[in-house]
C-alpha cells in the first residue's frame, strides 16, 4: 500500500517512459523536465508506453524509494497533458478508473 500524505504535491509524467529505469533515470526525468526537485517530498508518476506499468517516485525522509503496480489485464487511464494531479486523479488513475466528466461540488482554494 502506498501512503502519502494528503498535502503531497503529485506530478505526473505525460510521455511514456522505459520503466527499466531506477533512481537515477527516473530522478533525472523528474528533474530536468518536470522541473522539480525529488527531494521536495512530491510524489512523481511515471507510465510505459502501453500504461500497464507505472513507478512512482518519491523522497521517504531519508531516500528515494519506488513504488510499482504492473497490471495483469487492462491498461491505466488515458494521460492528461497537466503537469500535476490533483489526489482525486491520482486515486482514480491508480485504480485504472476514467472519467468521462468531473463535476465538482465545491472549490479548494
Amino acid at each position: 500500500m502506498l501512503a502519502y500524505p494528503s498535502n503531497a504535491k503529485i506530478f505526473l509524467y505525460s510521455m511514456p517512459v522505459d520503466l527499466r529505469k531506477g533512481f537515477e533515470g527516473l530522478s533525472f526525468l523528474a528533474e530536468t523536465d518536470l522541473k522539480e526537485r525529488v527531494t521536495s517530498g512530491a510524489f512523481f508518476v511515471f507510465l510505459n508506453k502501453g500504461r500497464t506499468m507505472m513507478k512512482i517516485l518519491y523522497w521517504d525522509q531519508d531516500g528515494l524509494a519506488i513504488w510499482q503496480k504492473r497490471l495483469e489485464r487492462g491498461s491505466f487511464g488515458k494521460v492528461s497533458d497537466q503537469k500535476t494531479i490533483d489526489r482525486r486523479g491520482f486515486l482514480m488513475l491508480l485504480e485504472g478508473i476514467t472519467p468521462r466528466k468531473i463535476n465538482r461540488r465545491f472549490s479548494v482554494n
